[in-house]
């Protein structure tokens, strides 16, 4: 039945017998084809309900009122879950490299966008990056990671005495203004965009889950990838750069990026052993070494001890 709605949709636009190019997905139900004619290149983004994609509608046209190149619609059947999107080409931070590109000015050009993103206030339709997110969010990491560790559920007593760990954390986690957080801003969900200029150049990817909350996230998620490994000498120059443009106080934000760095790490291995659990997707679990290691970069902070010794006492992790 769905087949027959896609087919239908892409007949209202005219693209009934183009050819269709299955495209990588990601970790969620969504999937992407490259749809092509004589004339043009269009992505297709299915995503089966309950993935909304009128949030992804909202933050796109958000993001190119402000001059940014993520893609534009060119059309959508929210009920159903299915958008025609501008097609921006195959060059992923993620490929060049690959292929030899240099790192620093692409890792340059993606700080840019973020010192450039954090001057306007994030778009009051987003959802917050609140207290309540991080601690649905830590329910992740609990309920199916810690379990794999210690090859039983977690108890009540350590379980309340983590949650006591992150209300301690909260107040530190926010340094300076709430901004709009991309929240997978990472080397497969950007492009370099050869004909374009300035902060043109950087395609956006797979926005949809954005929220608003504090600015080093996003900058982890740059740095502290979970697909690749960033060089320590160029993660370092590029936080610097950050500190630089933007004249946050660093001493507060480097607490902040640790802090929301450990959060996320703990998040995605998570997340990581619940695909593999309940929908069977091992491959992720590749990543959780690297995972690790950032998690034990971030742990090394002084202002994180208290949750470095609960991992450790708990699970036998978080030491570097």
């Amino acid at each position: 039945m769905r087949d027959a709605a896609l087919s239908a949709f892409l007949a209202r636009n005219g693209l009934e017998g183009a050819s269709r190019k299955p495209l990588a997905g990601d970790a969620s139900s969504r999937r992407y084809e490259r749809i092509e004619t004589d004339e043009k290149s269009l992505i297709l983004m299915d995503a089966p309900p309950p993935e909304d994609v009128a949030r992804f509608t909202m933050i796109a046209k958000a993001l190119t009122e402000r001059g940014y190149s993520a893609p534009e619609i060119h059309a959508e059947e929210t009920a159903e879950g299915f958008l025609l999107l501008e097609d921006l080409g195959d060059d992923l931070y993620a490929r060049l490299f690959e292929a030899g590109v240099a790192e620093p000015p692409l890792y340059r050009l993606a700080v840019d966008f973020l010192v450039d993103l954090d001057k306007s206030p994030p778009p009051v339709f987003l959802p917050e990056f609140s207290d309540e997110y991080v601690r649905a969010q830590n329910e992740m990491f609990l309920d199916f990671y810690v379990p794999e560790k210690i090859d039983a559920p977690l108890e009540t007593e350590p379980r309340e005495f983590y949650g006591d760990i992150w209300e301690n954390l909260f107040s530190k986690m926010r340094v300076g203004p709430d901004v709009m957080l991309l929240r997978d801003f990472h080397s497969e969900n950007l492009l370099y965009l050869k004909n374009r200029n300035g902060l043109k150049s950087l395609g956006l990817l797979d926005f949809q889950d954005a929220l608003k909350g504090p600015a080093a996230y996003d900058l982890v998620s740059l740095l502290q990838d979970a697909r690749r490994n960033v060089d320590e000498t160029l993660a370092s120059e590029m936080i610097y750069h950050y500190l630089d443009e933007t004249g946050v106080e660093e001493a507060a934000f480097r607490e902040s990026y640790a802090i929301l760095g450990a959060h996320r790490a703990l998040r995605i291995m998570g997340i990581f052993c619940r695909l593999a659990k309940v929908e069977g997707k091992t491959r992720y679990l590749d990543m959780i070494p690297r995972m690790q290691r950032h998690l034990a970069g971030n742990l090394a902070h002084p202002g994180l001890v208290a949750l470095r010794n609960w991992l450790q006492l708990t699970i036998g992790e978080g030491k570097s």
